[in-house]
Formats: C-alpha cells, structure tokens, sequence
C-alpha cells in the first residue's frame, strides 16, 4: 500500500486545477513520513471496517499527514512524530507548523476522541478499523477557507477523482474491509458510486455516519453519541 499511496500522491500533485488564485497542500507529499508512519503502523490486514473521510483539513491532516489528525490526538494517542514539511508554497494564513499548531481540528478531536473513548489505545482501536481520507488534497481560497473539492473544476477533478477511485479500491482490496463508513455525505456518495460500478467486493456494506464537522449543526449537539447510534444501528458496534 505503501506504493499505492505515492503513486496517488504523485498523481494529485500533477493535477492543474487552472485556478491561480487556489493555494494546494498535499500532505502525502511534504508530510510523507508522517503518513507512511500512519499506514505502516495501523493498516491490519485483517481489519473489516474502514472510515472513509473527505479531504484534509487545514488544522488536522494538512498540519500532520493523518487523516482528520489534529496535532495533539496526533503526536499523543496515536504516537506519531515522524518531520513534517513544508509544502512548495504556503497560504500566509494557514501557514503548515505540524505538531507544533497550536490550534487544534476539531472534527479530529470528535473523531479520534470517540475512538480514544470507546477503545482506550490506538493498537485496540485499529484492530479492526481503519481511517482514510477519500481526497488527499487540501484546497484553499485567497483567504484562506477551505474549498471542498466538489466546487472545483469539473476537467481536473475528474482526474482527481479518479486518482482517488483507484487508491480507494486498492485499500479495501488490501484488507479485509466489508464495512466501509462514509464520514458525511460526500464520502458515503463517492463509496456509493464504486459499489454501483461493480469495483467494490460483492459483500460490501455502506453506512453514512455524522460528519464532525463544526459547521454542521447537528454535530454540534452530541456527535460522539449520534454517531455511536448510528454504527449500531448498522451492525457494527455493539
């Protein structure tokens, strides 16, 4: 896997979204170790659930290289430490400080600390489940916010998105993963269009949870618990 992932890199870094005025991270690229750390550590071959997000965030996985990784979840529960970069060029306003940020991602915070809650270690938690980021790009207006990547171009991201595909299926025919959990609707779409394909193995199950993101307000009254309500309504959790 650890090929596949520098190969996605490579190809998303290639990409030409013909929009001067967007800054890109690519946090495999300058946050590589981090992320090879990541997948070489915590991808269980044998593991059956796998946690699909959407794209960094500009406070989590662009400042760390793990998908919704706020630096402190980070560096102290996951134990990863490994240089971080800096990316080819920087948005003076979401300058890249890796473990070192002082401002944390909340949606990682949410995410990992339900996981932290519930299963105690990470070793524990990654026995049978894993986490991907569906996009590994970060895109970034003038000021500074967070473009997702459905407002982009249609020409490049198809390519983007086809990158992604191709990455996403190798990663859950590596493992063992029948449960795959959509994070938002974004990425429980894109996993609904592999399935549709006939690219996903014949046994696959697709859940949508919450996403965690502040900027939902209905993650904002008790993710932690909807989202628990909702793995075990699907069967996954006890």
């Amino acid at each position: 896997m650890q090929k596949a992932l520098g190969q996605l890199s490579r190809q998303a870094s290639q990409l030409d979204f013909h929009q001067p005025d967007l800054t890109i991270y690519n946090p495999l690229d300058y946050a590589r170790a981090a992320a090879r750390e990541y997948l070489e550590r915590y991808l269980n071959r044998a593991a059956t659930v796998l946690f699909v997000g959407m794209n960094p965030g500009p406070f989590g996985m662009a400042q760390t290289g793990v998908p919704f990784g706020d630096p402190g979840y980070v560096r102290d529960w996951l134990g990863i430490r490994a240089s971080i970069k800096k990316p080819a060029r920087e948005h003076p306003r979401r300058p890249v400080e890796g473990y070192d940020c002082v401002r944390g991602e909340v949606s990682g915070q949410r995410l990992w600390g339900l996981f932290k809650d519930r299963f105690g270690t990470a070793p524990a938690f990654f026995e049978n489940h894993f986490v991907s980021n569906y996009c590994p790009l970060l895109f970034l207006n003038e000021r500074g916010a967070n473009v997702t990547p459905d407002k982009l171009p249609q020409g490049a991201l198809q390519e983007l998105y086809a990158a992604c595909d191709r990455f996403l299926v190798a990663l859950i025919q590596y493992g063992a993963f029948r449960h795959l959990i959509g994070i938002g609707s974004f990425a429980a779409g894109r996993l609904a269009l592999l399935q549709k394909s006939a690219r996903l193995p014949d046994d696959t199950r697709i859940t949508r949870i919450l996403h965690p993101s502040p900027a939902s307000p209905a993650a904002n009254r008790g993710w932690a618990s909807q989202a628990t309500r909702q793995l075990q309504a699907a069967g996954i959790w006890a």
